[in-house]
């Protein structure tokens, strides 16, 4: 019997997609060569950088600091950047939530680490907070930070690492229900996994941990790529990089909801806000909404698991994270356009620069992972709208040849 095509599905949605290719001139400039880099940073399609060229050419000044039009202009505009992001989140009490713009993931996890986890009265002293071990060190490092700063303040609390399923890069919502308990103050999760490319599945760990816990949540590798709704998703902080969702370096957001625990202010003067990264943000928030992310996330949902079944008959080739997802008709669910892998004989550094010279570009070191695997290198494939079908057949073509 013949294996069902994996991204059969996709067909009806060659054309949408080819369209939306050709706006990102750097991808039509560079026809000899492929980018599978877009957990690093996404590409910019024409209208962003043509909003970042509009306002620097025609309405340049600071926010918040001047009467005349143009500086106006500027403040109206951060303001809306916020009630856009609030928009694109989809949340349906604008009114009792605040989005603050940030230089970007890190940034905004730390800001809350520093300014709400550590603020006075948040935490008592024997209070216990849960965060990951094993995502991006951006999401380990913060909270260890705030429980310092609140040991000097004579405030102890216990950091409970999030338990993972061994097999699939998960959590583990049995395991994280044995270490919940009437101490559990907050919960810092990922939603899509940086390396494994996995959903988090995060309703999970809401009902595990109850509707009074605070769950912060790093969005960095999911708003640009699906659906992302705050309704849905039940948290309280939301925290994501304008440069990751096809804006600007330098720019990033976060959500947080007033519903939990006290609101979050960020600390210190906060000085002259990125103004061209808020225009840039809006704009791609914009692009974004118009192609869709639903059928973003189902073009490379195909890409990904194309991918992944490919490699799976290639001998040489470990697939890091769930290995049930590999096989076409499994019902696992499928990597969110991010696929991890090791050569068994090539170092993944070599294996990195032998792929730039047939054209690909990826990544290949150890990801910013925490916990044990922060060391270990692979090679990482992350996927985007302006990827093709033809790209992965040719990287697995090239990746069988070195068999």
């Amino acid at each position: 019997m013949d294996r069902p095509r994996p991204c059969a599905a996709l067909d009806d949605l060659r054309p949408w997609q080819r369209a939306l290719r050709a706006q990102f001139p750097i991808i039509s400039a560079h026809p000899d060569l492929i980018y599978l880099d877009s957990a690093a940073t996404a590409q910019k399609p024409q209208p962003v950088l043509d909003a970042v060229q509009r306002y620097l050419t025609t309405s340049n000044a600071n926010a918040g600091r001047g009467t005349y039009p143009w500086a106006n202009a500027t403040t109206t505009m951060v303001e809306q950047t916020r009630d856009r992001i609030k928009e694109f989140l989809s949340d349906p009490a604008p009114d009792r939530s605040a989005v603050h713009l940030t230089s970007g993931t890190t940034e905004g996890l730390r800001s809350i680490a520093r300014d709400w986890l550590a603020a006075p009265g948040v935490v008592r002293d024997g209070d216990e907070i849960v965060v990951p071990s094993a995502d991006h060190q951006a999401n380990l490092e913060p909270w260890l930070e705030a429980r310092e700063l609140l040991a000097r303040q004579g405030v102890r609390i216990l950091v409970r690492e999030l338990p993972y399923q061994d097999s699939s890069g998960d959590y583990d919502p049995a395991a994280l229900a044995e270490l919940i308990g009437p101490r559990t103050r907050f919960v810092a999760a990922t939603h899509v996994h940086h390396v494994y490319g996995s959903d988090m599945n995060i309703h999970r760990i809401r009902r595990v941990v109850g509707p009074d816990v605070p769950i912060c949540l790093d969005a960095a590798q999911s708003i640009g790529h699906l659906p992302v709704s705050v309704a849905e998703l039940d948290v309280d902080f939301v925290v994501f990089s304008g440069h990751k969702a096809m804006g600007l370096p330098g720019s990033g957001a976060i959500w947080a909801r007033r519903t939990r625990g006290p609101a979050f202010r960020p600390g210190g003067w906060s000085g002259t806000p990125n103004t061209v990264g808020a225009v840039a943000l809006t704009a791609a928030l914009d692009w974004l909404e118009a192609a869709g992310p639903a059928r973003i996330e189902r073009w490379t949902l195909g890409l990904a698991a194309r991918l992944t079944d490919g490699l799976s008959r290639l001998d040489a080739y470990d697939v890091l994270g769930c290995g049930q997802s590999l096989a076409a008709d499994s019902p696992a669910q499928r990597r969110r356009s991010i696929v991890t892998f090791r050569h068994r004989d090539i170092s993944s550094g070599d294996l990195g620069f032998i792929l730039f010279s047939h054209g690909f570009m990826v990544r290949s070191d150890s990801h910013c992972q925490a916990g044990a695997s922060k060391n270990e290198s692979s090679v990482r494939v992350s996927l985007h709208v302006y990827n093709t079908l033809e790209e992965i057949e040719e990287l697995l073509s090239t990746l069988a040849s070195l068999q």
